[in-house]
């Protein structure tokens, strides 16, 4: 029997390591076949510590950015990680790299995909591909697109936590608890040497997520504690037979 999948998709090489890391190590514990698809290597907007070396050239700094996304990969048992290399600042998807995406989609056949939240005025590459992922995913549906192949079905959406909460829209709906992978996770954001600015700041996100973790499980009358956690936002209602 072929093992659940998910699939992450990633405006930049760390944007899958700071936002759902955890999410990812968790569900490759449990069994599940995860992809990352990266469509781009923050090269441009978010190499910044590497373009301050002299001489630094593009594809030095997309080489050094793609070996920090591999190691943290590797890291986080990622089952497959694919780079689009589309370019960012601005990441721009031709129709083309759209039906690439769908490609992968109907390959993985995932139980449930994660991307960026719908809006960010500080990134607008993330929301546009929050936007695209959600196109993507109603094409891989349509049985009249490359007739032949496996159709995807109607996997979950959830969007992952933003830079800046507050100036997103973003309101979380679901609290997963990453301790029992944490180590992953840690050694994972290690390997962004170029962003070694974000470390603590995403511990500290996910210590403060686990104080919504537990208070949402239950909170003083007998919440389920945790030390780590990972929110999102789910795009679509889920179907339940009891509460």
């Amino acid at each position: 029997m072929a093992n659940k999948t998910a699939l992450i998709v990633s405006a930049h090489s760390a944007d899958f390591v700071w936002r759902c890391g955890g999410a990812i190590a968790l569900h490759a514990s449990l069994g599940y076949d995860v992809t990352v698809v990266c469509l781009s290597y923050g090269e441009r907007g978010e190499s910044a510590k590497l373009w301050k070396k002299e001489g630094m050239t593009l594809d030095v700094v997309k080489s050094e950015r793609r070996r920090e996304a591999e190691n943290a990969a590797r890291a986080l048992d990622v089952h497959d990680i694919e780079f689009f290399d589309l370019g960012d600042y601005p990441l721009e998807m031709t129709r083309e790299a759209k039906d690439r995406l769908v490609g992968v989609m109907r390959k993985v056949q995932p139980s449930f995909m994660m991307t960026h939240s719908k809006y960010d005025p500080y990134n607008t590459d993330h929301m546009y591909l929050s936007q695209w992922t959600l196109e993507c995913r109603a094409i891989a549906q349509a049985w009249g697109h490359n007739p032949g192949e496996k159709v995807l079905g109607a996997p979950q959406v959830y969007l992952f936590e933003p830079h800046q909460t507050e100036q997103m829209e973003w309101k979380p709906d679901t609290f997963l608890d990453i301790t029992p992978v944490w180590d992953k996770k840690w050694a994972a954001i290690q390997c962004m040497e170029g962003q070694e600015h974000l470390w603590h700041f995403y511990e500290n996100v996910a210590q403060n997520r686990a104080n919504h973790f537990a208070r949402n499980s239950g909170g003083q009358s007998g919440g389920r504690a945790a030390k780590y956690a990972e929110g999102f936002q789910s795009i679509y209602p889920r179907t339940v037979d009891e509460l």
